[in-house]
C-alpha cells in the first residue's frame, strides 16, 4: 500500500477542500496505428508488456500522493488489448494507491475489435465503472478510410458485450467531417449510436495532426479542409443528440443525466491529476509536465528511481487562470468569473474583462451576473476564443483575432 504523505494530506485531515485528484494511467499498446492518431504508442510484446505494468507500479512509488483519488482513466493506445491476467495486474497496482480501491469514477478506453466478455469480466470485478468504446464510424468505407481495424459489426458485438457484463456507463466515441463523409453518413452515424442507448457520446471533429497518415494525404492534396462543412456538421450533431435527450456539457460530449465524465470535468476545471506511463501527462504538486514518450527510456528511468518527466512548467495563478478561462469556456455551464478570480487572485487579470465584453457584444458569449457562458456561434469558434483568452493574459500577439 503507498500511503499519503505531503502537506495536502494534512490539509485534507483537517478537512478542508484541496479538490480532486485524478489518475491518468497511458497504456501504450496498439495493434496497428490508426490513420488520423499521433498518440505515443507501441506494438505489445509479452516483454514489453510486463516492462510497463512493472514500471508502473515503480513510477507509483515516486509519487507523492497528497489526497485519496477521485477519479480514474486508463486511456492509450489501447488499454483493452491487454490480456485479462494484466488488465488485472494493472488494476491490482490502481487499487493500491490511495482511494484506489473505489474511486467515484474508473473508465477504460476500449477498441471494439479487443472487447472480450473474459477482459470486461477482468475490468468490472477490479471496479471499473464506466467504457469508452471508440467506434469512430458504423459506415465500413470511413472506417478504411481512418485506417481502423474493426468492423460494424464487431463494434455492435463489442457494445454489446459491454451491457452484458453490466458496467454502471458507457461512452461512444464518434468522429466527423471524415474524408468523404456526407451529411446524410454523419447523421446515420448519430442515428445508430443512439439506437444503440449509450449514456454517453463523445463526438470529434477530424483533426490532421503532423506526423500522421491523414496529414500526409492533406499535405499531397489528397483530402482537403472544408471548415464550413465541419460547422454544419457541429452543429446538426447538437440538434440531434438534444433532441434524443442527450446534453451537451462540452463542446464534443453530451450525456444523460449523471452520465458526465467526471475526470475530464475535473480536468477541464483545473484540478489536478497524476499522469503514469510514458508520455503521460500530469498536473499536480505545483508542476505540469508530461513524461517521455519512449517506453524502454521511461521505464529504464523510473527503474532508476526516477520521474521522466519533461517540459515541467510551474503552476502558476496565470496559467492556472489562463486554463481555467480556456477550458471551462468549452463547457456549456460557462466559467463564474469571480470564482476563478478569486482562486487565482494573482493572475494578471487586465484585458479579461474587455475580451469578455467583446465576445458578448459580438454574440459569441452571454454573460449574467458573473458567470460567462459561449453561445453556440461561440462554441463553433472555442479554439479560436482559447486563442484569444491567451492573449490577453500575454499581450504580444501571439494568434490572429477571431474573424
Amino acid at each position: 500500500m503507498i500511503l499519503m504523505r505531503g502537506v495536502a494530506a494534512e490539509e485534507q485531515a483537517k478537512g478542508e477542500d484541496v479538490g480532486p485528484l485524478g489518475l491518468y494511467v497511458h497504456v501504450p499498446f496498439c495493434a496497428r496505428t490508426c490513420d488520423f492518431c499521433a498518440f505515443y504508442q507501441v506494438s505489445p510484446t509479452a516483454r514489453s508488456v510486463e516492462s510497463f505494468i512493472n514500471s508502473v507500479a515503480s513510477e507509483a512509488r515516486l509519487v507523492e500522493w497528497n489526497r485519496p483519488l477521485s477519479t480514474v482513466f486508463w486511456g492509450g493506445g489501447t488499454p483493452g488489448l491487454l490480456a485479462p491476467s494484466d488488465l488485472s495486474r494493472l488494476a491490482e497496482l490502481v487499487r493500491g494507491l490511495p482511494g484506489g480501491a473505489a474511486p467515484l469514477e474508473w473508465t477504460v478506453e476500449m477498441a471494439p475489435a479487443s472487447v472480450t466478455r473474459e477482459r470486461l469480466l477482468a475490468l468490472r470485478s477490479a471496479g471499473v465503472t464506466r467504457i469508452s468504446l471508440g467506434v469512430q464510424s458504423f459506415r465500413p468505407a470511413l472506417l478504411e478510410g481512418l485506417g481502423r481495424a474493426h468492423t460494424r459489426e464487431q463494434a455492435l458485438r463489442a457494445y454489446g458485450r459491454i451491457r452484458e457484463v453490466g458496467f454502471p456507463s458507457v461512452n461512444l466515441d464518434l468522429m466527423f467531417a471524415l474524408p468523404g463523409q456526407t451529411a446524410a453518413e454523419w447523421d446515420a452515424d448519430i442515428d445508430e449510436a443512439v439506437s444503440l442507448a449509450p449514456d454517453h457520446v463523445s463526438t470529434y471533429c477530424l483533426t490532421f495532426e503532423e506526423d500522421t497518415a491523414l496529414w500526409v494525404k492533406l499535405s499531397q492534396g489528397r483530402v482537403r479542409l472544408d471548415p464550413e462543412n465541419e460547422a454544419r456538421m457541429y452543429e446538426r450533431t447538437w440538434e440531434r443528440l438534444g433532441a434524443a435527450g442527450y446534453s451537451q456539457y462540452e463542446v464534443s460530449n453530451f450525456a444523460r443525466p449523471g452520465h458526465a465524465c467526471a475526470h475530464n470535468v475535473n480536468t477541464w476545471r483545473m484540478a489536478e491529476w497524476v499522469g503514469l506511463g510514458p508520455s503521460a501527462a500530469s498536473q499536480h504538486a505545483g508542476l505540469r509536465a508530461s513524461n517521455i514518450a519512449n517506453l524502454e527510456e521511461w521505464s529504464a528511468r523510473v527503474g532508476r528511481g526516477e520521474r521522466a518527466t519533461e517540459d515541467r512548467t510551474a503552476l502558476t495563478p496565470s496559467l492556472l487562470a489562463e486554463d481555467a478561462l480556456v477550458f471551462g469556456l468549452r463547457m456549456n455551464e460557462g466559467v463564474d468569473l469571480a470564482a476563478v478570480r478569486a482562486r487565482f487572485p494573482g493572475a494578471p487579470w487586465e484585458g479579461v474583462d474587455a475580451l469578455i465584453g467583446r465576445l458578448a457584444g459580438d454574440g459569441l458569449a452571454s454573460l449574467e451576473g458573473t458567470r460567462v457562458r459561449l453561445l453556440p456561434r461561440g462554441r463553433l469558434l472555442a479554439d479560436s476564443v482559447g486563442s484569444e483568452i491567451m492573449l490577453a493574459f500575454d499581450p504580444p500577439a501571439r494568434v490572429p483575432a477571431l474573424p
